[in-house]
């Protein structure tokens, strides 16, 4: 049973997949997944909302989770129409167009978080160890200019991945391996030369997300140093505990990030179900806990939804 989801011209379609090898799950996932996309969506909607209302958020550590949020959306939105025509309407085919937009956004929504998640960790940085330095180096418009580095930065190392792919021969049965478009699982489709395309998302990777994890390690090295040279224990923990929600969104980020690729190159024998399982943590789960951690760990934040929800004070 399928369907067309877009007619695609001259160019060959793709064939999305569920859950391979169990089609009898295909309900239940979806509803978890529907469970996912309303809590990721509702969640980071509603710290996009308190930032906005409480005058004592408008500081760069919550101008940075502003953008974090929106981020989440739109990887949400990025995946939605495909998971939701796959699992729900077993709609399979995807036009060519379609698929290369669809990887294009999905791949920069997770490079934008990279980078929101290094400058998050910057600001951990410069708050911890200068202090008094902190409202002159994080000025508004420096915040939105880092802002606006993450986005120009992300989006010039995606653009070229859809013209990449469409200039090579597709001659095998296209068929995907998830229900939405990926690079790493589109660039085992053409019948040409993929040379330059192997190296071009080497590049990417390692100048995004290596380089990335690398400098917010850094960060973090530099951050302990300076947390053990307080005295009180007290305030040693006070100030570790300011960066509990930023260490677990880098955690959640990152480690499904490397599961996936652990999975790809070493779990070849695996059911291909694992696959498309870590893909689906890697996608679905950090915008499902970003915006229930930072809810549950920012003091402000939590008593701001507290009397939202229930119309009392924390």
């Amino acid at each position: 049973m399928g369907g067309n989801l877009h007619n695609s011209s001259g160019l060959p379609p793709f064939t999305l997949t569920g859950l391979p090898e169990l089609e009898t799950s295909q309900h239940w996932m979806f509803l978890l997944l529907g469970a996912f996309y309303i809590v990721s969506i509702v969640g980071n909607a509603l710290i996009l909302f308190v930032i906005k209302k409480e005058q004592s958020l408008h500081q760069p550590m919550y101008y940075f989770l502003s953008l974090l949020s929106v981020n989440d959306v739109g990887v949400s939105f990025s995946t939605l129409p495909t998971v939701l025509a796959t699992f729900c309407f077993y709609l399979r085919e995807i036009s060519f167009d379609s698929c290369m937009a669809q990887m294009f956004f999905i791949h920069l929504f997770s490079f934008v978080e990279s980078g929101i998640l290094l400058v998050m960790s910057f600001d951990r940085y410069v708050a911890i160890c200068n202090p008094l330095r902190y409202t002159t180096v994080l000025t508004d418009a420096r915040v939105m200019c880092m802002g606006m580095s993450v986005i120009i930065r992300s989006f010039c190392m995606v653009f070229p991945l859809p013209f990449l792919l469409k200039r090579l021969p597709f001659c095998k049965a296209n068929i995907l391996s998830h229900a939405y478009c990926l690079h790493p699982d589109l660039i085992r489709l053409p019948c040409g030369d993929i040379t330059i395309n192997n190296i071009f998302g080497l590049f990417i990777v390692i100048s995004t997300f290596g380089l990335d994890s690398a400098l917010i390690l850094i960060s973090y090295v530099l951050i302990l140093r300076s947390v053990l040279a307080i005295a009180s224990r007290e305030e040693r923990l006070k100030t570790l505990n300011t960066c509990v929600s930023h260490i677990c969104a880098v955690l959640i980020f990152y480690v499904p990030m490397v599961g996936v690729s652990m999975a790809a190159r070493y779990g070849r024998h695996a059911p291909r179900y694992v696959h498309t399982l870590m893909s689906l943590i890697y996608l679905f789960v950090p915008p499902t806990l970003n915006p229930i951690i930072y809810s549950i760990k920012t003091k402000e934040i939590r008593r701001r939804l507290h009397k939202i929800l229930l119309g009392t004070k924390f």
